[in-house]
């Protein structure tokens, strides 16, 4: 299986998801970590960061970690996702996802993400998901 490089990938979202304010932090055979920026749009009332911005990011962190294993797929899509909420995140600081494969098949692949505020250790939410990799994926 191919394996991506950083900069492919970075290209890829530039041209694929023009939208996206996601930067990859750390991109190694350990897994992947990507940093979402937070600012006013991203809470809910209370103070914190709401549920789908968290949601969003787990989601992202598997895709970026599949990709970089089996190449720069568009078409491999998210086919279940669970996520726990654990703590409140700290409004006003950045997320970060840390993305592991668990399971890299021909068909599925699946990924556990732990999200963080940034600058923080406590975990804040954790995420497993299931993505389906198209048969033609070259």
């Amino acid at each position: 299986m191919a394996v991506v490089t950083k900069e492919d990938m970075e290209a890829f979202f530039a041209t694929e998801f023009p939208q996206t304010s996601l930067e990859i932090v750390n991109f190694d055979k350990d897994g992947i970590t990507i940093r979402q920026q937070t600012d006013d749009s991203n809470l809910r009332p209370g103070g914190t960061i709401s549920g789908p911005t968290m949601m969003a990011l787990a989601d992202c962190a598997i895709y970026v970690a599949v990709l970089r294993r089996i190449g720069l797929v568009a078409l491999a899509v998210t086919t279940n996702f669970n996520i726990n909420f654990l703590k409140k995140p700290q409004a006003g600081k950045d997320l970060l996802a840390h993305c592991h494969l668990l399971k890299l098949g021909k068909s599925l692949a699946i990924g556990e993400v732990s999200i963080y505020s940034a600058g923080s250790e406590e975990l804040v939410a954790h995420a497993v998901g299931t993505y389906s990799i198209p048969p033609n994926k070259s």
